[in-house]
């Protein structure tokens, strides 16, 4: 079996033809071959130093860790896209295998480019044959010559079954060598590690067959072997068996949906909703675990962790993979308006409940009837409206501002706060009993600082999303730059991290990324080190993205759009943290 011979060595495959390529659980490269380095332009050095995510585009963290945790012995073939260090896309057939390498596991992957190519060129049509199983035939042979596994291909192509060819000797397909011609070849191979000569098979029929084969030598638990890939040369052959492996391609992956339907159901749920997620990190695969587990109940999620951590996307996956995706996520930020208006936003009033009540207003709570209610920045959230928060929470019940009337609402809550609500508690400024109902599932996001393994990932995706809405194409990511950012701690976590990133694509000149020396982790660092508050980081943050706008909030390239926040939220933030603008009066 394949899997029978998936510990060769790496020098073993260095000079085959394909592109193979070797990953740990992280999805990092540990080797490659010679193949890999020429197609897709990188020297091995810069390879090592890439992730998956690298050169497939269309790969996502949650794929990789699903793909991860199957572990399939048998190899598994399948088509993606691959891009070359110039940036350029091509399409390739990708055949996975999982070996276990000096008591470790790794992934080892033969990569074939199945662009079209010129006739005479035979090294991308072999690849291409090679792993779609169509054009070649793999044999692994012993010193005698004794045939011990097959592909499917070669049974195809001979027309010996599988325990056939395992009683058989390779001697009784060969028409040109012999015994003693064999045991020449052998010798040549041992010493040379690799052959490539071209002569006559004839399958079971008596059909004789024109093959090109490359041989390499291989050892395996201290056993000698061949591994020959042969190829049909004759170009009626060859056309006939790629269209051959190509149905064979299509009824293999329709046999792989059928069996696994339930589990692609559950990856393609996942896969749409956690898209905008980037993470590799083993804690935060944890948070998404949480998310699973409890999205599709009614129960009330605390939603906890620094500002900038993804606490809204994490809130928007819980509704999504909930039953009441159907219907929208409500969201009202608890922060960005005065006390006297929240009651009116969550609630509703009916027309004339107070001066500028024109009109009957519906509020949050009746629009997420049926779906859910986001409750952003709770933290916030008057000491005075609590009591009515925490009564429509527990009765499902409502009374619009001004009204008599009992309204009955469904509706499943997800709070999120950057605050410690227990201190909260004890200064007084949180109810101990709305703490308890909110807190019936807390999800901690976890801060960049503590997934730093993520930074490249999510380099990457900003670099693309940004990118894109800027006009610009940023693909050289240089390992001096991750290594920079890595250095530091973040203290505005993935929110500061995109906005550096955007400043960076503004500053980058051409398709390079570049930091500039307004970055300086170490120093940094040495502030954030010397910050005590959330408070004082958050008002040290704005104060920088203000400066950087030259004081401008709002519009485009505003700090409020720089901040992802409304101009309303930030105007709010401005006032309590008491910030404001010093004028250098020399300079006017």
């Amino acid at each position: 079996m394949i899997t029978d011979l998936s510990k060769v060595s790496f020098q073993a495959l260095d000079d085959l033809p394909v592109g193979v390529l070797w990953f740990d659980s992280e999805a990092r490269f540990i080797e490659v071959n010679k193949e890999a380095c020429r197609n897709w332009g990188y020297t091995k050095e810069e390879f090592l130093g890439l992730t998956i995510f690298d050169i497939n585009p269309t790969m996502k963290a949650h794929m990789w860790k699903a793909h991860w945790q199957k572990k399939q012995k048998d190899p598994s073939t399948f088509e993606s896209r691959h891009r070359r260090k110039n940036g350029e896309e091509f399409p390739v057939s990708i055949t996975d295998i999982f070996v276990n390498h000096e008591g470790e596991t790794i992934s080892c992957a033969i990569v074939t480019d199945i662009t079209q190519r010129k006739e005479g060129d035979r090294q991308a049509r072999l690849s291409d044959f090679t792993v779609q199983k169509a054009g070649d035939a793999v044999f692994w042979l012993c010193p005698k010559g004794n045939i011990k596994q097959v592909n499917e291909e070669a049974i195809h192509r001979y027309g010996y079954t599988r325990e056939e060819f395992q009683e058989m000797n390779v001697l009784k397909i060969s028409g040109d060598v012999g015994e003693e011609e064999f045991a020449d070849i052998w010798q040549k191979l041992k010493v040379d590690k690799k052959l490539k000569f071209e002569t006559n098979h004839y399958s079971k029929a008596g059909t004789k067959i024109d093959v090109e084969i490359s041989a390499n030598y291989i050892q395996f638990e201290s056993m000698d072997f061949a591994c020959a890939l042969i190829r049909d040369i004759t170009v009626r052959k060859r056309k006939e068996a790629a269209l051959r492996g190509a149905l064979m391609e299509i009824r293999e992956l329709k046999s792989k949906i059928e069996e696994e339907n339930n589990y692609l159901q559950e990856e393609l749920k996942v896969q749409h909703n956690f898209d905008e997620i980037v993470s590799v990190s083993p804690k935060f695969l944890n948070v998404l675990k949480q998310i699973e587990v409890v999205a599709d109940t009614t129960a009330t999620v605390l939603v906890t962790g620094e500002s900038g951590t993804g606490k809204e996307l994490i809130s928007r996956a819980l509704h999504q993979l909930s039953k009441r995706s159907e219907r929208p996520m409500i969201k009202i930020n608890c922060a960005a308006l005065p006390a006297n208006l929240i009651e009116s936003e969550l609630f509703g009033h009916e027309k004339g409940a107070f001066t500028g009540a024109i009109e009957k207003k519906i509020g949050k709570f009746e629009l997420a009837d049926g779906g859910s209610l986001f409750l952003d920045e709770i933290g916030e959230m008057p000491i005075e409206l609590q009591p009515k928060l925490l009564r429509a929470l527990q009765e499902g019940e409502i009374e619009r501002v001004g009204g008599t009337k009992t309204i009955k609402v469904d509706v499943r809550t997800i709070a999120a706060t950057n605050r410690n609500l227990p201190k909260e508690i004890e200064e007084g400024n949180f109810r101990e009993d709305l703490y308890y109902r909110l807190n019936v599932f807390p999800i901690h996001s976890i801060p960049l600082r503590e997934r730093k393994e993520d930074i490249p990932l999510l380099v990457s995706y900003f670099c693309e999303k940004l990118g894109a809405r800027m006009g610009r194409k940023i693909t050289n990511i240089p390992q001096k730059v991750i290594n920079t950012l890595v250095e530091y701690d973040f203290p505005g976590n993935i929110r500061e991290l995109e906005n550096l990133v955007e400043r960076g694509i503004i500053m980058s000149k051409g398709e390079k990324l570049s930091i500039g020396s307004w970055f300086n982790p170490k120093k940094n660092i040495k502030k954030a080190k010397k910050l005590q508050t959330l408070e004082e980081v958050q008002r040290s943050h704005i104060i920088e993205v203000l400066e950087h706008t030259n004081w401008k909030v709002s519009g485009k390239g505003g700090a409020a759009d720089i901040l992802d926040m409304r101009p309303t939220t930030l105007f709010s933030k401005i006032d309590r943290l008491e910030i404001k603008r010093k004028f250098d009066f020399k300079n006017i």
